[in-house]
C-alpha cells in the first residue's frame, strides 16, 4: 500500500465549511451588486427650504398671536417668512400708537384720544394681529358696544391669544345668559398658556363650582399659579388657603407672605389685614401706613383702629408716615420663575 497515492473524502465538517464558503461568497457578490445598483441619498433640505414651504396663510395663524421679540425673531428665519410677517409687523407699529393716544402718552399726543386710539387698534386687527383685537375690543366694551367687543375678542380666542381668551370667557360668565361651561374651557387654555388672570378666574370657578364642579385643591393650585404669575387678587385669595388649610396645605408663615404681596400689589383688604398682623410686632408705623391705605382705598372698618394707633405715634413718625402714604405706588410683580 506504501506509494499509492488514496483519495480524500470530505468530511461532515468539510462540507459545511465548503457550504459556508459558498453562501459567504453569493452573500458578499449580492452585497457588491447592491452597493453598485442602489441609489444615491436623498438630499436633506436646508432649514430655509423647509421654512419657506409653510403656507404664508397658515404662518400669519401661527404668528398672529406673537409678542414683538418673537415676531421679529421669526422674521428673520428666512426671507419668505420676512415678507409674509410683514403685515403683523406693521400691526405692532399701529398698535402701539395706538396705545400711545389711548393713555394720551407719545409724541405730539396732549391728552387721551379713544376715537384715535380705535382707528389704530382696528388697521393692527386688519393685519392679523390678535393683539390688537383684544385692544379694540376693550375699547368696543369701554363704549358699551359689547357685541362688537366679543366678536373680536372670539377671532383673537380663535388665533391662540391667551388674553382674547380670557377676555372671551369672562363675556360668557357675565352674560345675561351665562355660558358657563365654555367660559371654563376659555379660562383652561388661557391658564395653560401661562396667563395669570386666566388662572385666577379658572381658579374661581373651581372655588365656587362654575361651570365646573366644586374642587378646591385645585382652586388652590391655580390661585397659587395666578400669585406666582403676579395677580394680585389671587395672591390674597392664596394667603387665605394657606391660613385655613383650605386647598392649600396649613402654612402660617406663607399666608402671611402672600397677604403682604397682595397689600404691596393694592388689595385693599390684605392691607387692613396686613396692619392687624403688624400690630402684634410692635411697629406702629408701619401699622398706620396700611391702616391709612386701606382707609384710603374703601375700608371704612380700618379707621378707627388707624385713629387709635395714630395717637400711639410721635408727630415725626406721624409725619413720616403720611408722606409714606402720600407717595405709595403699588408694586409690579412677576413672581413665577
Amino acid at each position: 500500500m506504501a506509494g499509492k497515492k488514496t483519495r480524500a473524502f470530505p468530511t461532515a465538517m468539510d462540507k459545511k465549511r465548503g457550504r459556508s464558503d459558498a453562501t459567504s461568497s453569493a452573500g458578499c457578490s449580492r452585497s457588491i451588486r447592491r452597493r453598485w445598483n442602489s441609489p444615491p441619498p436623498l438630499s436633506t433640505p436646508s432649514p430655509s427650504s423647509r421654512f419657506s414651504d409653510l403656507p404664508s396663510d397658515v404662518l400669519m395663524r401661527l404668528a398672529a398671536s406673537f409678542d414683538v421679540p418673537t415676531l421679529w425673531a421669526a422674521s428673520m428665519a428666512c426671507q419668505s417668512w420676512r415678507e409674509a410677517l410683514r403685515p403683523l409687523r406693521e400691526a405692532m407699529v399701529l398698535l402701539r400708537k395706538g396705545k400711545e393716544y389711548k393713555h394720551g402718552r407719545g409724541r405730539g399726543i396732549a391728552r387721551p384720544n379713544p376715537s384715535r386710539a380705535l382707528e389704530y387698534f382696528l388697521k393692527g386687527t386688519a393685519r392679523g394681529s390678535a393683539l390688537a383685537m383684544v385692544d379694540a375690543g376693550l375699547m368696543y366694551w369701554e363704549m358699551g358696544r359689547k357685541e362688537e367687543a366679543k366678536s373680536l375678542y372670539r377671532k383673537s380666542a380663535e388665533l391662540g391669544y391667551p388674553v382674547g381668551q380670557c377676555n372671551l370667557g369672562v363675556c360668557y360668565l357675565e352674560a345675561e345668559q351665562p355660558k358657563l361651561e365654555e367660559a371654563v374651557k376659555l379660562f383652561y387654555r388661557a391658564a395653560e398658556a401661562g396667563y395669570a388672570p386666566a388662572q385666577y378666574n379658572l381658579a374661581l370657578c373651581l372655588h365656587k363650582g362654575r361651570g365646573v364642579k366644586c374642587d378646591m385643591k385645585n382652586a388652590g393650585k391655580w390661585y397659587l399659579r395666578a400669585a406666582e404669575g403676579g395677580n394680585v387678587r389671587a395672591m390674597y385669595n392664596t394667603s387665605l388657603c394657606y391660613s385655613t388649610g383650605e386647598g392649600l396645605r396649613r402654612n402660617i408663615q406663607q399666608a402671611r407672605i402672600w397677604m403682604k404681596h397682595a397689600a404691596d400689589g393694592g388689595h385693599r383688604k390684605a392691607q387692613y389685614e396686613h396692619a392687624l398682623n403688624l400690630y402684634a410686632s410692635g411697629d406702629m408705623m408701619e401699622v398706620f401706613v396700611y391702616l391709612e391705605l386701606a382707609t384710603r382705598a374703601g375700608v371704612t372698618y380700618a379707621a378707627h383702629i388707624r385713629d387709635n394707633v395714630r395717637q400711639l405715634l410721635p408727630q415725626s413718625s406721624l409725619d413720616n408716615a403720611i408722606s409714606r402714604v402720600e407717595n405709595w405706588q403699588p408694586s409690579q410683580f412677576h413672581l413665577a420663575t
